[in-house]
This record gives structure tokens, C-alpha cells and sequence, in this order.
């Protein structure tokens, strides 16, 4: 006889970005991130913020995974159990739009639990009580149709989300541009090439503010053998 598989499958959280490192990525655009990475690590655009202008507009921190089938939020549910203060809930929900992957409930309890912010590849619903919680979110959009809890699902294992893959104690950084995700073990090489990117963002910004209208390196490809000018 076949065995049936268990309801859940958990791997406790043994992994996470120190204080230090999770203060690195605080109030940093989700822009600096991705160019840090080489523009990898960004979530689909479909995973778009849920009231950016209700809610805060930046989140900064490890991710706790949960996987649920089509439908599903077992998993969800019983990641609460594991949450730690700063994380932030990153649910798949198998891409499904015909129900909300999370309601105010949900969320509500999440952040009880220390939970920062909530990413998932479904809608939502409840929107005026995920806005009373007043924790951040970001998901496809919004639908009253409630979910199922029949499993199976798993915690804290890797998951597929947004199209990237993501594990618990990654970094999330999420803002209105959307959601990027960097791999623990990348974490101090993103925070030193975050500083540089910032150095030339910033120099870059004081100089569209003097005026500058064209960058140097376009005038460069402009006069060079890359282009070629027809009549």
C-alpha cells in the first residue's frame, strides 16, 4: 500500500542575516538591489504592492518560506508558528488567481507574530482590515474567494516564487517598484556592491540635476563604430 504523504512537511528556520546585515538593506530602493545583483533576483512585476499609499512603502527582511498547492494556505497557516520578529512571510501560492492566498486574518497574525511583510503570488482580500493591521504586503491584486486548508504544503523549505527561487533567511527588500529577494549566502558581497551602486546613483542624480541631458558613455557610443548613421 502506498504510503500517503504527510499534510505538512517543516524545516524549522536555522538560518538568518545578522542584525548588521539585515540594517544594510534598510530604506535601500529595491532599484540598488537588483543592479547590485546584476538585475537578478526580482520577483515577477504581477507581485506589485498591495495600498502603497495606506500602507508602508518599504520592507527590509529574512524570508520565511511557505509553499501551498493551488488554493491553499495550510502552510501559510503554519508558518505563523514560526515567525520571528523582522521576517518577512514569502507564501507561494502555486501562481493561483482564483482565490486570496491571505486576508486580514492572516496578515494580522503574521504580524502579532513580529512578521514586517507579506509576499505571495496570489491575490488577496479584506482589504480595509489588511490596511487596519498596517503591515505592508505585496501580491497580484485583490478577490473575495476564500482559500482551503487541506495541504499538502511545507515550511521553510526552498520554494519557487515570482519566478526566483527563494529560502528561508534570504533577504526580501520590497517597495513600490516590487520585490527583490538576495541569497544568504551572498549577503555581504550585495552589501558591498550596494555601496558603490549607491556612490554612482547619487553622483549621477546631482548631475541630472546641474543639467546634464546626455551621459557621457551615450555621446562615446554616439561617435564611435557601434552605431551606424543612415540617410
Amino acid at each position: 500500500m502506498i504510503e500517503e504523504p504527510p499534510k505538512l512537511t517543516i524545516k524549522r528556520p536555522s538560518r538568518r542575516p545578522s542584525p548588521a546585515q539585515i540594517a544594510a538593506f534598510g530604506n535601500v530602493p529595491t532599484g540598488f538591489v537588483a543592479d547590485a545583483l546584476g538585475s537578478g533576483g526580482v520577483l515577477n512585476k504581477a507581485i506589485t504592492p498591495l495600498a502603497p499609499d495606506a500602507l508602508p512603502g518599504h520592507v527590509a527582511g529574512p524570508a520565511l518560506t511557505a509553499d501551498n498547492g493551488p488554493g491553499d494556505i495550510m502552510a501559510t497557516l503554519a508558518a505563523l508558528a514560526f515567525v520571528q520578529d523582522g521576517d518577512v512571510l514569502i507564501s507561494t501560492f502555486s501562481g493561483y488567481q482564483g482565490s486570496a492566498s491571505a486576508g486580514d486574518r492572516v496578515v494580522g497574525m503574521a504580524h502579532n507574530g513580529g512578521a514586517t511583510g507579506f509576499v505571495s503570488d496570489g491575490p488577496m482580500r479584506d482589504y480595509p482590515g489588511v490596511i487596519d493591521v498596517g503591515m505592508p504586503c505585496w501580491c497580484t491584486g485583490l478577490t473575495p474567494a476564500s482559500p482551503y486548508t487541506t495541504g499538502p504544503g511545507t515550511v521553510g523549505l526552498p520554494i519557487q516564487i515570482g519566478g526566483c527561487h527563494v529560502e528561508t533567511g534570504d533577504m526580501i527588500i520590497a517597495d513600490r517598484d516590487g520585490v527583490v529577494v538576495v541569497p544568504f549566502d551572498q549577503l555581504d558581497e550585495i552589501i558591498t556592491r550596494l555601496a558603490q551602486v549607491s556612490e554612482l546613483e547619487h553622483a549621477l542624480d546631482a548631475k541630472v540635476a546641474d543639467g546634464l541631458a546626455i551621459p557621457d558613455a551615450v555621446r562615446e557610443w554616439l561617435e564611435s563604430d557601434v552605431v551606424k548613421y543612415v540617410d
